[in-house]
C-alpha cells in the first residue's frame, strides 16, 4: 500500500510482513522508497531495526552525519533516537523495518520533513 505523506516525503510503499499479535509486540514491514523518497524526522519508543534488502539509501541521526547504506547492511535504531531514512536522489532503496511496540500501544512520533533544500546537498553514494 502507498506510504502516508504524514510519514514519508516522495513516492513509497509498505508491505506488511508481520504484525503484532498478543502476546508478540513486533511489527515488520518491507519499505520501497523510490529514489528522492524519505521519512520525515522520527523516532521509536523502543528503537527500530532496518535491514536494506535491495539498493541504495541514506540514514542520518539527528546530528550525525547522513550515512550510506546498501543491500545487506543492517542499522540499529536506538529507542527514542531522533532518525530519518530513504532513497538516495538517483536510486531506489528497499528495507525492512523491524520494531517491537510498547505495551500501552504507542507508535513512531513523527516529526518535519527533511525538505528538499536540504536532502539535495547530502553526498550521493560512492
Amino acid at each position: 500500500m502507498p506510504a502516508s505523506d504524514e510519514w514519508i516525503t516522495g513516492d513509497a510503499r509498505i508491505e506488511e510482513l508481520a504484525a503484532p499479535d498478543s502476546p508478540s509486540r513486533t511489527q515488520v514491514d518491507s519499505v520501497h522508497f523510490a529514489p528522492g523518497a524519505r521519512t520525515r524526522w522520527h523516532h521509536h519508543p523502543i528503537g527500530q531495526v532496518l535491514v536494506v534488502t535491495e539498493g541504495t539509501g541514506f540514514v542520518q541521526r539527528r546530528g550525525g552525519p547522513v550515512e550510506t547504506i546498501r543491500k545487506g547492511d543492517t542499522v540499529r535504531i536506538e529507542a527514542g533516537e531522533w532518525h530519518w531514512h530513504g532513497a538516495t536522489p538517483t536510486t531506489s532503496m528497499t528495507h525492512l523495518a523491524i520494531e517491537e511496540l510498547p505495551e500501552d500501544g504507542r507508535r513512531a512520533e513523527f516529526a518535519e520533513v527533511v525538505t528538499d533544500a536540504e536532502y539535495p546537498s547530502f553526498p550521493e553514494p560512492e
